[in-house]
């Protein structure tokens, strides 16, 4: 197969189709519908989901809780430092975080907020992340000082002129209802199952649709544009993932005709299928697996897993738009041209874009 252009995953969007708040119900977002076999497209609200699940159906989400890890602090010199925690170490109370500015902060220079906390640069790699040591004087952890004054790592495309007065309202919605919050492992939300409320869940589970949870650290790579000219040059970025045994038995045990299995989101879909590709049944010892996912998913990739897709609508030039185009056309790199065809047609109906905007239903 020759290779795919970058260039086929570009599209330019109206800046005022980025959605900057959420709708004001979770669920009162717009849904715009795919069945791929009649290729056709619906327009729906999200609230609608549970008419278009049918019973044996089951779905499948990420339960990873964001941290509100993007943590302001002073230099020794007085100057400002934005830290953005990113995954902790294996040295207690250290980090590899994102350091702006950065140059300003070689390996051994100190930043913190007083009564707070201490920070230390002990280590810089390649791709400009940095190991931090934090001190803390009363003994508290670095998640527990995150929750009480970070802010939340907002995608850079949501722009706010006064962070900390919209703190509250951003740690509730960017934020799904089923977060569990002692996985405080994700740097940026499973925006798809942002829609979801309780009493959408309650009439998900009275059609007769179970729901089994896998845990995906979302890193920050889920932003990082593919640069190179060519898709499959571009390096993939890695994340660690579980995948609790009874989740293990419900991808097998469901499958079509019987049943679809629906992923709440490419986050899902990426543990799931990286699950997949190394188990041809659930793990014989029953316990949870645990690996890390660097699986690269872009046409024509076959899906061993999933069935059906939730999802938002994806940037420009994304790895995740690599996904849905290949989730589009299985096998083939159809979805390509398909996914422009929906992407203008969902603009052209103003349905709002990216984390805080409107889904997809990919049947």
């Amino acid at each position: 197969m020759s290779s795919l252009a970058t260039d086929l995953f570009d599209f330019s969007l109206p800046p005022e189709l980025i959605a900057q708040t959420p709708a004001e119900r979770r669920d009162g977002s717009r849904l715009l519908v795919i069945d791929r076999a009649s290729r056709s497209l619906t327009h729906r609200r999200f609230a609608d989901l549970p008419d278009l699940l049918r019973p044996g159906d089951v779905l499948f989400r990420n339960d990873a809780a964001v941290l509100p890890a993007r943590l302001t602090a002073q230099r020794e010199t007085g100057g400002k430092v934005e830290c953005l925690l990113l995954r902790p170490t294996a040295e207690t109370e250290a980090w590899w975080c994102l350091l702006r500015p950065g140059k300003r902060l070689p390996v051994g220079s100190r930043f913190g907020r007083p009564g707070l906390f201490e920070a230390q640069v002990l280590e810089k790699d390649s791709e400009g992340t940095a190991r931090v040591r934090f001190d803390i004087p009363d003994g508290r952890s670095v998640v527990a000082i995150a929750n009480k004054i970070g802010e939340v790592p907002l995608p850079p495309y949501i722009s706010r002129t006064d962070p900390a007065a919209s703190r509250a309202a951003d740690l509730d919605r960017y934020q799904t209802v089923y977060a569990c919050k002692d996985r405080q492992v994700a740097v940026a939300a499973p925006t798809a199952g942002l829609h979801f409320t309780p009493e959408l869940l309650e009439q998900i589970a009275a059609r007769g649709v179970p729901t089994h949870e896998v845990t995906l650290h979302v890193g920050l790579g889920t932003f990082k544009p593919i640069s190179t000219q060519s898709v499959e040059d571009h390096s993939i970025h890695r994340e660690l993932y579980e995948v609790p045994y009874s989740t293990q038995v419900a991808l097998f045990e469901h499958s079509p005709p019987k049943s679809r299995r629906i992923a709440v989101g490419t986050t899902s879909v990426r543990a799931i299928e990286a699950f997949r590709r190394e188990h041809a049944t659930p793990r014989a010892d029953q316990q949870a697996h645990v690996g890390e996912a660097g699986l690269y998913l872009f046409p024509p990739a076959p899906f061993l897993g999933v069935d059906g897709l939730i999802t938002n609508f994806h940037q420009p030039r994304s790895t995740l738009l690599c996904l849905v185009a290949a989730f589009l056309a299985p096998g083939s790199t159809d979805g390509i041209a398909w996914l422009k065809e929906i992407y203008t047609e969902a603009m052209a109906a103003r349905y709002r874009f990216f984390s805080y905007g409107d889904a997809m239903l990919i049947l």
